[in-house]
């Protein structure tokens, strides 16, 4: 597996354990805060390798901006938060971001 790939299962464990995190009631219920709690130390498992194989600025940055992105449209979706026009434009820059980073990141680079 490259760097992209880790990076990207730690994107995922980590919108997963976010949302679970948010089921947890301000960490009121121990079976969604435990279910964070594995699902980050996943996110994190597969993050460490991303972070030795691709430039730390470049993985740091794509992790939370990729995990902003989706954890918005998700909540906005599926979990009735509001978004205004400039936040939904605000987001798109970090997408921006997050794209522009991983196209002008060389996988190579350490």
């Amino acid at each position: 597996m490259n760097g992209w790939h880790y990076l990207a299962i730690a994107i995922i464990f980590e919108i997963i354990a976010t949302l679970c995190l948010k089921q947890s009631q301000g960490l009121q219920n121990l079976t969604w805060v435990s279910a964070a709690v594995f699902f980050y130390i996943i996110c994190f498992w597969a993050f460490a390798p991303a972070l030795d194989l691709l430039p730390v600025g470049a993985v740091y940055a794509i992790w939370s901006g990729v995990g902003i992105l989706a954890l918005a449209i998700i909540g906005s979706i599926f979990l009735g938060d509001k978004l205004t026009p400039i936040q939904y434009g605000f987001i798109a820059l970090i997408l921006i971001g997050a794209v522009g980073l991983q196209l002008t990141t060389n996988s190579s680079a350490a």
